[in-house]
């Protein structure tokens, strides 16, 4: 047996030793030392026992120019143990000849990052296509024939792009969900992969978000598979954007046609199994425009101000026996469905009998289901100046209007106070503003003290001197009749 095929029997037996080893997760593989100028380096990555859902791009070279990518898969089993391996080749094609320096890098496989120390590679002048007689090609000599390269064709696909909506008609004020989600059959044949949606998502939320709406974005940072069925078909939708918007004003929203990316592979018409059997291409999906009708909210005085959702009041207050002059804190939550944000507080009746302070507020919003929730909760401190039982219905009050019900309703407590002690309405009044010329005397400022002041002086020099002209025509009248 010649030295050749010695060598590529031990070749054959290392590929094969290597295929069901279980050394690490991830293995990062680097080319041969030297290339010729019509030949291709590649990098390859395989992982165990996992598939490959997700990667970052492959290194730039300098004096390489990337190719092309290809993925593959196998299975083994030895001694009834089953194992699998998934690998990603990413090939350059060499642009010059000499030494190519490939540094240090890293690579993000499945959200975890994978390091290769890199090495140096030698570029050669093109070698010719026929060997010669002495350079034989070690699989030729074992499997027999010559390698040629393979033909790629492309795979029919059973997918589309679609953005969907969950209302066609809703009021101002009233929240819509937008999704934007990518659909592949359970029966789809073709090999896809998503391609920079981070980048392509930027570029479509900058036309597809309207100006005259609030925006709560449900922030999907992974891209998951997700099982659904319709039109008695399965299929596996990739939801890549979801917001919920509440619209101003009234009038029109269009969700315009919008273009999505993916990477889509082309197979080899006749495979085997040195080389690649899959090469990278793309395909654009489109979606169809939606149209969104916002119609006014029905006359009422606070039509601008309320609030537009599905709402119900959570008190919480921390006793119900008081003593008069002393405070107690109550909490007014507002709970529910809408735009959790723009909620304002309730409105409060000040009188002498009860007194309140600004409320702090706190505020929690949860994005799930096509849906925004969530509590918005004004905490007051509360004094009585008046013994008996006080209800709380009675002073605060939030007005909302119900879309679903298409009507206004208003959320009051239920919380009923025992208050004892004596009447402290006496002092609260005096506390407050007298009004009319009191109010002069501590908040008025002095310009303005100066500004009265000059104007009843004025008033009064005016009568003085209109009385003494009287005065002088009286005297002079009765000295001509004498």
């Amino acid at each position: 047996m010649s030295k050749t095929t010695v060598s590529a029997i031990l070749v054959c037996l290392f590929l094969f030793i290597s295929l069901g080893t279980f050394a690490q997760e991830v293995a990062i593989e680097l080319g041969p030392d030297e290339i010729a100028l019509n030949e291709t380096f590649s990098i390859k990555v395989t992982i165990a026992n996992d598939k490959i859902k997700s990667y970052d791009e492959f290194p730039e070279i300098a004096g390489f120019q990337k190719q092309g990518l290809s993925q593959s898969s196998s299975m083994n089993v030895i001694n009834g143990q089953v194992s699998s391996t998934s690998s990603i080749i990413q090939y350059y094609k060499p642009t010059k000849k000499g030494v190519v320096t490939i540094g240090k890098f890293s690579i993000k496989i499945n959200g975890n990052d994978y390091a290769s120390p890199g090495k140096s590679v030698t570029v050669v002048d093109a070698r010719a296509a026929q060997r010669q007689p002495n350079q034989s090609d070690p699989f030729s000599d074992i499997f027999g024939g010559t390698r040629e390269e393979p033909e790629f064709i492309e795979v029919e696909d059973d997918a589309f792009f679609a953005s969907s909506v969950d209302k066609e008609e809703i009021f101002v004020g009233e929240g819509f969900n937008v999704s934007l989600a990518f659909y592949i059959s359970e029966t789809n044949q073709a090999s896809f992969q998503f391609y920079e949606p981070g980048k392509q998502l930027d570029a479509i939320l900058k036309k597809m978000k309207p100006a005259n709406a609030w925006e709560e974005n449900f922030n999907i940072t992974n891209i998951q598979p997700e099982r659904v069925t319709f039109n008695d078909k399965s299929w596996i939708k990739y939801k890549v954007y979801e917001a919920s918007f509440f619209p101003f004003s009234e009038g029109e929203i269009t969700i315009p046609p919008i273009s999505w990316e993916m990477v889509k592979y082309k197979v080899a018409k006749n495979p085997t199994f040195f080389g690649s059997n899959r090469l990278e291409d793309f395909k654009t999906f489109t979606s169809s425009s939606k149209k969104i009708t916002i119609k006014p909210l029905p006359p009422h005085p606070l039509r601008n101000e309320v609030s537009v959702g599905n709402f119900q009041l959570r008190e919480n207050i921390t006793e119900f026996d008081a003593l008069t002059g002393e405070g107690i804190t109550y909490n007014f939550g507002i709970t529910g469905e809408g735009n959790i944000n723009s909620i304002s507080a309730p409105k409060t009746k000040q009188i002498h009998l009860l007194n309140t302070f600004d409320p702090n507020v706190r505020q929690q919003i949860n994005r799930g289901n096509g849906k925004i929730t969530g509590l918005k909760e004004f905490s007051y401190y509360v004094t009585i100046n008046e013994p008996g039982r006080i209800n709380l219905g009675d002073y605060f009050e939030w007005i909302y209007f119900n879309p679903a019900l298409e009507k206004y309703d208003t959320l009051r407590p239920k919380a009923i106070l025992n208050v004892t002690g004596e009447s402290k309405v006496n002092q609260a009044i005096s506390n407050q503003r007298l009004g009319g010329i009191y109010d002069l005397i501590d908040v008025e400022n002095n310009e303005l003290t100066n500004q009265r002041y000059k104007y009843y002086f004025s008033v009064f020099i005016n009568l003085l001197l209109v009385g003494s002209v009287i005065l002088l025509a009286v005297l002079i009248t009765r000295r001509g009749n004498g």
